[in-house]
């Protein structure tokens, strides 16, 4: 089983799951190990006096991306140990 797992986990690091916010104005890519891959922000969003406003889209895009990437995980492995919930795995 510890091998079938390492090959999950292996498989879940080449998947990769989108998060966004702004409709679409900024969109954060993080794999199947929840590792953060890419940020990306359209141009138009960019302006030095909406700081703010890009920080919290940026938070919201990576907040949404992270829980894809952990649904995505709990999936995979749950398909390994029949559901139930093993401490540690994600």
């Amino acid at each position: 089983m510890q091998q079938e797992m390492g090959r999950v986990k292996e498989e879940l690091k080449q998947r990769v799951v989108e998060g966004s916010a702004g409709g679409g104005m900024v969109t954060v890519h993080v794999n199947g190990n929840v590792e953060v891959l890419a940020i990306k922000i359209k141009p138009e969003v960019i302006d030095p006096n909406e700081r703010e406003m890009l920080e919290d889209l940026i938070l919201a895009a990576v907040k949404q991306a992270v829980e894809k990437a952990q649904e995505l995980g709990q999936a995979e492995l749950g398909k390994l140990t029949g559901g139930l919930s093993l401490p540690g795995l994600f």
